[in-house]
């Protein structure tokens, strides 16, 4: 009913020459996802060796408002594959929780598949409500790991905390329930939170982090509010993740979910 006003808020897309702007090796991919969605993203390659991040967003914007942190993590040598959903940019279609669900393992089937990279190759990463989606993929595919930033544990959770517990699901048509997930998960999980978040407070992060199993990381950026963790984090932040991905890479992680 709502949920195109409050959960998903796409920005139009830009036109611009996104590869010299940012100064990123910008590789355009179209991936259809059914009969009436096709998605967009940017597949930017480290190296063929490289440990390569799948990249889910939040719930705002697009791809292009991305391209800051991605610059950081390519020249730490990091390959990275982010993409719209549904709805979003220059992907066709209507914005939906299946939908985000579909169009994100269409976007690790293309890595490893298309670009045939391993799966002990590959970490996940979502940010506020993609880390919804990154744990829906966790589940569903192998990885080397997960890295979930401003995760919280359900919509109603957020509620809750946000609205005194109005229904959130019969409201909004949907669940985004990532605390079941991360419980079901067997996998290293590196979960990133801002000190001083107050749309995600930090106790509902924590909750997240509280159902996941060993081996597991929590890291909190002192000073950070939900949208500039990167920012405040600064190199700490992206040595972080950095260190994470080699480590979990190195070690040989992948197998099934």
């Amino acid at each position: 009913m709502f949920e195109g006003v409050f959960v998903f808020q796409p920005s139009s897309w830009e036109d611009r020459n996104w590869a010299s702007l940012s100064g990123l090796p910008l590789e355009e991919v179209w991936l259809p996802v059914d009969e009436s969605v096709t998605i967009f993203g940017w597949f930017v390659n480290a190296g063929p060796t490289k440990p390569v991040l799948l990249w889910c967003h939040g719930n705002a914007g697009n791809i292009s408002h991305r391209l800051g942190n991605i610059r950081e993590l390519y020249r730490r040598g990091l390959s990275v594959f982010i993409f719209d959903y549904r709805g979003y940019g220059r992907s066709t279609g209507a914005p939906s929780e299946p939908g985000l669900y579909q169009d994100a393992l269409a976007g690790y089937d293309y890595v490893l598949n298309r670009r045939g990279i391993a799966s002990s190759r590959i970490v996940l990463f979502g940010r506020s409500l993609g880390a919804c989606v990154a744990g829906e993929v966790a589940i569903l595919r192998p990885s080397a790991g997960v890295i979930l930033e401003g995760a919280f544990p359900s919509i109603q959770a957020m509620s809750d905390h946000h609205y005194l517990g109005l229904p959130a699901r019969w409201l909004l048509n949907v669940d985004f329930n990532l605390a079941e997930k991360v419980a079901k998960l067997r996998r290293p999980l590196l979960m990133i939170h801002g000190e001083k978040d107050s749309i995600v407070p930090v106790t509902l992060g924590r909750q997240v982090y509280d159902a996941a199993h060993e081996p597991k990381q929590w890291f909190v950026v002192l000073g950070a509010e939900h949208n500039d963790v990167p920012f405040v984090g600064g190199t700490a932040y992206f040595q972080k993740i950095t260190s994470f991905v080699q480590t979990v890479v190195s070690k040989g992680h992948g197998g099934t979910p």
